[in-house]
């Protein structure tokens, strides 16, 4: 039913590259062929090359390079008014500026991107700008407002056989059903979407469905040791694809069993080391998952009540500063499991002033993209 994966966003002179070629590959490539292109004056080509440029960079955590080289790729497909790949130069600083925690502004780009790609013709960079907005939306916990975008999104992939793209939504699906607390299904979904990508050769996917299948196994099942090896062998496939920020959440997840487990060192331990991943490549959804389980960790410990609540206090405002609603309310239920709830004072002054520079980031897009 299912065709091998492929990588869309490697275009032009990289069409060669696989879903699975390694980040450093794809960097050295992208890089070469852009440099060709600029010198020979091809803008299109140094649009389409430097997309992969641009999510090369981004996959292995080196924001402000991949936020240069999307800008650059969308200013050359202006040249020749190449309408695709103007949006996916927008998709690309979409993805981005949610993975910074800049939801407003993935929201915006993501949604000039979708346009784009419709107004051009391209219905994959509109399939992937609308699953991008899908995904901000369900990371931001407005899952009401984005199950249905995510069922449509999975008939289209299922329709088209295409196998990337339904495993992705399988995955986004299952963990709306996992943060709801339907496990059986969440698991049915994982599965399924490993089987999907194991077939398809899609070992990115496949490594983020065992993740799902490991937090399922242990949440559920309180079975550690399978949790375990499941988050082993999707370790593996990060470090040889070198996705930066895929290992990152599979050693928070590993944090998350170990944590269950009463294995509370470990934990420590191993949500310090993922917090200084995520710092190494400025993430501030996974520094603030992972401080979070640190702050769980070193309570059970035995870290003194006062800075657990001080900790916990500070990591609710970082979280409603940038918009994680479901965040957020892991870390209530922190601060009631620890018994540190302490009053809020942040509250709704927190939620204009978000909703107030929210609104300013909107406003700033095209004139910063034009630069």
């Amino acid at each position: 039913m299912y065709g091998k994966a492929f990588a869309p966003e490697y275009q032009g002179a990289l069409t060669t590259l696989s879903v699975n070629s390694s980040l450093p590959e794809v960097l050295a490539a992208g890089t070469r062929q852009l440099r060709e292109a600029e010198r020979a004056g091809e803008h299109g080509e140094a649009a389409r090359s430097g997309l992969a440029v641009a999510e090369a960079h981004r996959r292995l955590g080196q924001i402000g390079e991949a936020d240069r080289a999307w800008k650059a790729s969308y200013r050359a497909a202006r040249v020749v008014g190449d309408k695709g790949a103007m949006a996916w130069a927008l998709w690309s600083g979409g993805t981005l500026a949610r993975q910074r925690g800049s939801f407003a502004l993935a929201r915006r780009l993501l949604g000039l991107a979708a346009g784009l790609g419709e107004q051009g013709g391209d219905v994959v960079v509109r399939g992937y700008s609308l699953a991008g907005l899908a995904e901000t939306g369900r990371i931001q916990g407005d899952y009401e407002a984005v199950a249905r975008l995510h069922e449509q999104l999975l008939a289209e992939a299922r329709r088209r056989g295409e196998a990337r793209h339904t495993v992705w939504a399988l995955e986004g699906i299952a963990q709306i059903h996992r943060q709801r607390g339907a496990y059986d299904s969440a698991y049915a979904m994982f599965e399924e979407a490993a089987g999907i990508a194991a077939g398809a050769d899609d070992r990115r996917g496949h490594a983020w469905a065992l993740r799902g299948l490991a937090d399922i196994v242990s949440a559920r099942d309180g079975d550690v040791e399978r949790a375990l090896a499941l988050l082993s062998e999707a370790e593996a496939t990060c470090r040889a694809m070198r996705l930066s920020s895929a290992l990152a959440y599979n050693h928070k997840m590993r944090g998350n069993v170990l944590y269950r487990a009463g294995r509370y060192a470990e934990a420590r331990d191993t949500y310090e080391r993922a917090l200084t991943e995520f710092r190494e490549m400025s993430e501030p959804r996974g520094q603030a998952l992972a401080r979070l389980g640190l702050a769980k960790s070193l309570a059970r410990l035995g870290r003194d009540r006062a800075e657990t609540a001080a900790d916990l206090a500070d990591l609710a405002r970082e979280l409603e500063r940038i918009g994680l609603r479901h965040a957020r309310e892991m870390v209530g239920r922190a601060q009631d499991e620890l018994g540190v709830r302490a009053q809020d004072e942040f509250g709704v002054r927190a939620r204009g002033e978000l909703g107030a520079r929210a609104a300013q980031e909107d406003r700033g897009v095209p004139a910063e993209v034009a630069r």
